[in-house]
């Protein structure tokens, strides 16, 4: 081999040594700057750092969509359940409502009845709340005596589950009492009262209310067949009048 073939190759050598050893420097120098600290004693490629670190955590969306879901989810579910707690609330108040009416009309269409009879009444006014349960329904049947001189309602009798007291005055709605074409009320006025209440505790009591709702209603229907319904039926079959007071 030649000697200036040789130069050359040492000439290529060197500067490669010398390109390597520049760039580790420089990248000592990097290093080195990046733990620089300013008059203070604090660093200032550590705040950087940080800012960075806080500006892609800012801009970084993934999960986004989860923790939304993670957040609606909850009212969601709260408003599904109160949906189904208030359209069967809705249910069973509709059911009450016929319970009172059913009491009410199979008794204006008897001439008399006894125990057995409102316990019949009753306990086919309560197969109405199925499929709920009929156990809260709380029911009570009455006649009602209006007074001609006075308008006032008062009771003549009372069966059930919490019976009003005989000869104790009822509110009734004006437009039920009868008057004839001067205004005066008209005699021998009966009317069956019927009252009904249920205790509806729903499902998830959270919802709505721990203590349940109290639902009632009532209905007044005038005897069908006759002027007043005796109770209780008299043995020997014979009806007395109809009391007056």
């Amino acid at each position: 081999m030649r000697i200036e073939n040789v130069k050359p190759m040492l000439r290529v050598f060197s500067s490669e040594v010398d390109t390597g050893s520049r760039e580790d420097n420089a990248s000592k120098q990097e290093s080195g700057a990046s733990f620089r600290f300013d008059r203070n004693g604090n660093g200032s490629s550590i705040r950087s750092c940080l800012r960075r670190t806080a500006a892609a955590l800012w801009r970084d969306s993934r999960g986004l969509a989860a923790t939304e879901f993670a957040m609606i989810v909850p009212m969601m579910l709260v408003m599904l359940f109160g949906t189904i707690e208030v359209s069967s609330g809705v249910a069973v108040n509709r059911k009450v409502t016929l319970v009172a009416r059913t009491l009410s009309d199979l008794t204006s269409q008897s001439r008399g009845v006894n125990d057995a009879d409102v316990t019949n009444f009753l306990a086919a006014s309560y197969g109405i709340m199925w499929p709920y349960n009929s156990a809260p329904v709380q029911a009570t049947i009455s006649e009602l005596y209006i007074d001609p001189a006075t308008s006032v309602a008062r009771v003549q009798w009372s069966q059930g589950q919490a019976p009003r007291g005989t000869g104790s005055t009822v509110g009734i709605p004006p437009g039920l009492i009868g008057r004839d074409s001067s205004g005066n009320v008209l005699p021998n006025q009966y009317l069956i009262f019927s009252e009904v209440s249920y205790l509806y505790e729903p499902v998830l009591g959270y919802v709505i209310s721990k203590a349940g709702i109290r639902l009632s209603d009532t209905t007044y229907t005038r005897p069908r067949k006759f002027s007043c319904v005796t109770y209780p039926t008299p043995a020997s079959g014979i009806y007395p009048p109809c009391p007056t007071s």
